[in-house]
């Protein structure tokens, strides 16, 4: 076996001290093992699966500690990341994992370079896997300026609202009152396809609001339809009007909302909760129970409340 070959294999360790031109110090995190779901295939959805993390983490050497441990990246903050990022939100994909524990550890002032090997345990008699490198060169480090997520005013639709001539008008107040807008519809009013598989009926379920999503951004050119965090966080920061799909924000929450796609209006107050928004409008609904400011208005009037 040739040394490429074999270092292609190795431990992490091994494969940081041979990339390195320059001395530093070294902590890892060996065979630590997690059970989590993942996974990009519906046959991953629901399920827990053993994922292996190999971490290490290279850093400047310190001289003199005095056995301090203040002065040192302790290896809580290595396990610490990865359970940060495990429970922000369901991942599909090892390499989006790698990259945002990489990212996470490199914002630790002693952290200068990382390596992240994670694998699967059991997708068969076998590990599959993604090994990554990171160097702090080019992230974002604490201290930096921080742009603070903007926090939106959250609009549930009913299906009579949707259809008021009065819907142009009410964009045209709601984007005047200093917040993003997010607006929220549920499933159209005809029969949806059944099944007797609860997974299968809740993505139905969840792309039957989605297709009347579609049918309402259809009625003004000045929303669009936006079913990730990262398109969100894009549009709220650049003044774009969104009307929610939920199917990917609703299946890749850690903790996926007990409520029912049916109940629309509940299934938009979870959403406004999982986004902080500043604010609640339910238009041509009862108003569910939140812990945010909520409004209600009967839609029957030009001029919102």
């Amino acid at each position: 076996m040739t040394d490429e070959i074999r270092l292609a294999f190795a431990h992490p360790s091994e494969r940081a001290e041979a990339s390195s031109q320059t001395p530093c110090d070294r902590i890892s995190l060996r065979d630590y093992v997690v059970q989590v779901e993942i996974g990009a295939f519906q046959q991953e959805r629901g399920h827990l699966q053993r994922v292996r993390f190999n971490v290490v983490v290279e850093v400047s050497p310190l001289g003199v500690i005095d056995d301090d441990v203040d002065r040192i990246l302790s290896y809580d903050k290595v396990t610490e990341a990865i359970g940060i990022e495990l429970e922000a939100e369901r991942i599909n994909l090892l390499e989006t994992l790698a990259a945002r524990v990489a990212e996470r550890i490199l914002l630790e002032p002693q952290a200068e370079r990382v390596f992240v090997r994670i694998e699967k345990l059991d997708r068969g008699p076998f590990s599959l896997g993604v090994e990554i490198m990171r160097a702090r060169e080019g992230v974002a480090r604490a201290g930096q300026t921080h742009v603070e997520t903007p926090h939106p005013r959250v609009v549930y639709l009913s299906n009579d609202t949707m259809q008021s001539p009065h819907f142009s008008a009410w964009i045209d107040q709601l984007v005047d009152r200093a917040a993003p807008l997010i607006i929220c519809v549920g499933p159209a009013d005809v029969p949806a396809p059944q099944s007797q598989n609860a997974l299968a009926q809740r993505r139905i379920d969840l792309l039957a609001i989605e297709q009347n999503a579609w049918a309402l951004a259809s009625r003004d050119s000045r929303c669009m339809v936006v079913g990730t965090r990262t398109e969100l966080d894009w549009a709220m920061k650049n003044g774009q009007i969104c009307i929610w799909a939920p199917s990917k924000i609703v299946l890749d929450a850690v903790e996926s909302p007990s409520v029912s796609p049916r109940d629309a209006a509940r299934l938009a107050a979870w959403f406004a909760q999982e986004i902080t928004a500043k604010e609640l409008l339910v238009i041509g609904a009862p108003a569910p129970d939140s812990d945010l400011p909520t409004r209600m208005s009967d839609g029957q009037s030009k001029v919102l409340l």
